[in-house]
């Protein structure tokens, strides 16, 4: 009991330092407002935030999807074919490296003006990919080299022994690395809502952006209460997940 209600007892202390050091030092709301407007705000605006909100994890999560798909496919080639591996690391690093605010006025003219849409989707695939991919390789490679062994001594082949081997050996770098993926496709959804920079989608990051042009700074800082809330939620569903899906993979 003591654990679970430690973070919520610091975040009551910190709010509370917060609302008195505002008030008694008499700092502007459009400067920094307190808690208690903060929640007014959050209160005034849930709707649209909820809306807001429901955008920009939907396209997470389709970009999670598109990456996992895309990224194991990569990984079961580059596992029958290691020759491949050399030329696609590269490219990965660079993707992984790459600022989604530099190549994001890139995407969004290739995507079309009229679908930012698109470009956000494609600008949060290309942030959690990696990840995914990662974990994926490192995950093919961490079969026991026993089994490996044992497939050599049956003559089995490259696509038998990475289905049926190294594939099922990856799941939980696997769960590791969507995990991580997950996040990171909140916060490239994020940033490229911010690169796009119009209300063409109406995620949080729009809300942001409006309340900021007009120095309603409650409106913002809930905006981002809601955004750490979705990712904390998320999070903790994938961990659940995670530990579900170890569970069962111990137990085959």
């Amino acid at each position: 009991m003591t654990r679970a209600l430690a973070p919520f007892v610091l975040i009551a202390i910190l709010l509370g330092a917060w609302e008195l050091a505002v008030r008694a030092m008499g700092v502007p709301a459009y400067f920094l407002p307190p808690p208690s407007g903060v929640a007014a705000a959050l209160v005034e605006n849930l709707p649209s935030l909820m809306a807001a909100a429901w955008i920009t994890l939907s396209t997470a999560l389709i970009a999670l999807v598109i990456a996992s798909f895309v990224a194991i496919a990569i990984a079961i080639i580059i596992g029958l074919n290691p020759i491949l591996e050399a030329a696609v690391r590269p490219l990965a690093s660079v993707l992984q490296v790459t600022p989604v605010v530099a190549i994001a006025p890139l995407v969004l003219i290739w995507a079309g003006i009229d679908h930012p849409e698109r470009a956000i989707i494609a600008l949060a695939v290309l942030v959690a990919f990696f990840p995914i991919f990662s974990g994926a390789v490192t995950g093919l490679r961490a079969a026991d080299p026993d089994l490996e062994r044992l497939f050599d001594l049956y003559g089995a082949g490259r696509w038998s022994r990475v289905m049926r081997l190294r594939l099922p050996s990856s799941v939980p770098f696997l769960l590791e690395g969507h995990k991580v993926g997950a996040g990171l496709a909140i916060i490239g959804a994020v940033v490229a809502e911010f690169g796009a920079g119009s209300g063409g989608v109406r995620g949080l990051a729009w809300q942001i952006l409006d309340a900021g042009n007009k120095l309603q700074t409650a409106r913002m800082i809930a905006a981002l209460v809601v955004l750490g809330l979705m990712g904390v939620v998320l999070h903790a569903l994938l961990d659940r997940a995670e530990r579900a899906g170890l569970k069962w993979w111990r137990g085959r």
